[in-house]
């Protein structure tokens, strides 16, 4: 029976042995995987290429962020005449309860903010 059970207990040692003898030839198999970097400490194909643009095409590329802000700048000068003049039509009660209504709004969007920026402040200082 002692036998019996040296001999399984030998084989099953002898197993272990050799599955780490394989696991420890594999173990340094991404280091030497680029043989540039084991010689010369970092790959010599890395150097980024920097490509020049014609003056042209700089230009153009200057041309029309110009021409954007300037569709941006005017578009905003717009929004603000038109909000401006859909308040001069009104009568004066209803040009008081818009003003009115719009102090409301942004009272309660400040109140809104106040409340996100506290709450925001204590799950920050939980999970610091």
């Amino acid at each position: 029976m002692t036998g019996l059970s040296l001999k399984k207990i030998f084989f099953i040692f002898l197993i272990l042995i050799c599955s780490a003898a394989v696991c420890e030839a594999q173990k340094y198999k991404r280091s030497i995987r680029n043989p540039e970097r084991a010689l010369f400490g970092k790959t010599l194909n890395t150097k980024e290429v920097k490509y020049r643009e014609s003056p042209s095409v700089v230009r153009a590329k200057k041309k029309q962020a110009a021409n954007q802000e300037k569709l941006k700048k005017e578009y905003d000068e717009y929004v603000n005449d038109s909000r401006k003049r859909a308040v001069k039509i009104q009568s004066p009660e209803v040009r008081a309860r818009m003003i009115e209504n719009r102090k409301d709004s942004d009272l309660k969007y400040k109140e809104k903010n106040k409340k996100r920026n506290k709450s925001s402040r204590k799950t920050a200082r939980k999970y610091r």
